[in-house]
C-alpha cells in the first residue's frame, strides 16, 4: 500500500470509474475491490465499499459515500501528453464515455471527476517563460481541447 493515497469520493459507482480509468490510461489498474462489512449510511453490506487503484501510477482509492459531495475544480488530475494523438485519445475516451468538455485542456468525466489533458508543449512554453510563454497562454485561453499545432506555432510567434 502506498505511503501517499489519493481518496476520491463516489456516490455509488467507484468500482466502475476505477475500471475506466485503468482502461484508458497507460501504467494504471484495479488493485482491489473491499466490499462493506455491513450497513452502512450510505449502502448496504456486501455493496462495493472502496477500489484501490492507481491512475497513470498515481495510487487511489475510490470511496463509495453516498451523494452528499460533489467533484469539483479544486482537485483534477493532470495527464501529460506527448503528442496530438495521444491528447485526442485521452479527450475523447472522457468525453464519449458521458463526459463533458470545459476550457483550457479541462473536461469532466461521467462521474464528475476533472481532468486536465496536458500537451508537454504547453507546459514547456509556459516554463519558458516571457513573450513565448505569453503566446502559449492566449493561444490556451481560447482553446477547449489544447491544439499542439496552435500551441506549437504561438511558441514560435
Amino acid at each position: 500500500m502506498a505511503k501517499n493515497t489519493i481518496c476520491i469520493w463516489f456516490d455509488k459507482e467507484a468500482e466502475a470509474a476505477a475500471r475506466f480509468y485503468a482502461d484508458v490510461f497507460p501504467d494504471s489498474a484495479v488493485q482491489a475491490v473491499h466490499l462493506a462489512p455491513s450497513d452502512y449510511p450510505a449502502g448496504k453490506k456486501g455493496d462495493v465499499l472502496t477500489v484501490d487503484f492507481t491512475v497513470a501510477g498515481v495510487a487511489c482509492l475510490g470511496l463509495n459515500g453516498g451523494p452528499q459531495f460533489k467533484h469539483n475544480e479544486a482537485f483534477s488530475f493532470q495527464i501529460s501528453t506527448e503528442d496530438q494523438a495521444e491528447t485526442d485519445r485521452y479527450w475523447n475516451a472522457i468525453i464519449d464515455n458521458g463526459g463533458q468538455a470545459s476550457a483550457c485542456g479541462w473536461c469532466r468525466d461521467k462521474w464528475g471527476v476533472c481532468w486536465q489533458i496536458t500537451p508537454r508543449v504547453l507546459t514547456e512554453a509556459m516554463a519558458a517563460g516571457g513573450a513565448e510563454a505569453k503566446r502559449a497562454f492566449e493561444a490556451m485561453m481560447k482553446m477547449t481541447k489544447i491544439d499542439v499545432a496552435a500551441i506549437e506555432a504561438a511558441r514560435r510567434g
